[in-house]
């Protein structure tokens, strides 16, 4: 168990440390729980920090399940292809958006072409948001794609390194549905049975607006 999300950023960082100073290399955290987790393995590996905007999208009437998943540029990765999400697709767009302008404060974005892209969040539970993170990444221009969390449930950790399926990823191309791997994915734990993710920190709360905005405004790319 870790204490909380900082001592689970320095714990990742230990198994990254091949990017250590990597001159092609950024850390990207999924707002709003991975922004502690990817401040701390950022500063470990002296890798500048932006994040990458993920929502998910609820089951209508069991919201805490996520259904599917939202990122940058359009991204929209669907776990229940037979669920209607257009409402929450719709109201989950516009939330993603306001995030966006919120924690950036009119910075403009890290450019991704060419780099290799580390993808931080808190923990791995479905999969769907860091699916949909990894596909924007490379819509975006990475050439290489990390997913990294301190924990996660064993099989959605696993698929990460495989294509989406393609009830995932109706009406895109299949070469589209290729890039949708992680090159690399880096999942500390893996316990079994899993539960959820909050049962393997010892303070869970979750980072406010505030925090995130404030983590992103002091950082010093180096």
């Amino acid at each position: 168990m870790f204490r909380d999300r900082v001592d689970a950023g320095r714990q990742l960082a230990t198994l990254l440390g091949q990017y250590r100073d990597a001159p092609d290399a950024l850390v990207l955290a999924l707002p709003r729980g991975g922004v502690p987790v990817g401040a701390q393995v950022a500063r470990a590996l002296n890798l500048p920090l932006d994040i990458m905007v993920v929502r998910k999208l609820g089951l209508p009437g069991h919201e805490e399940y996520a259904a599917g998943a939202i990122a940058a540029g359009g991204v929209r990765v669907t776990g229940e292809p037979w669920a209607d999400l257009t409402l929450v697709f719709e109201r989950e767009q516009r939330e993603l958006a306001r995030r966006e302008r919120a924690y950036r404060g009119g910075r403009a974005p890290c450019e991704l072409g060419g780099k290799t892209v580390i993808l931080v969040d808190d923990g791995l539970a479905t999969g769907l948001s860091m699916r949909a993170a990894i596909i924007a990444a490379r819509s975006l221009g990475a050439a290489k794609v990390v997913a990294a969390v301190p924990v996660g449930e064993a099989t959605a950790c696993q698929a990460l390194a495989q294509p989406a399926k393609a009830s995932e990823f109706a009406g895109r191309s299949d070469l589209e549905r290729m890039g949708s791997r992680a090159d690399e994915v880096v999942c500390m734990h893996m316990p079994d049975p899993f539960h959820a993710v909050g049962a393997w920190y010892g303070v869970f709360d979750p980072p406010s607006d505030d925090e995130v905005r404030d983590t992103l405004a002091s950082w010093s790319r180096p």
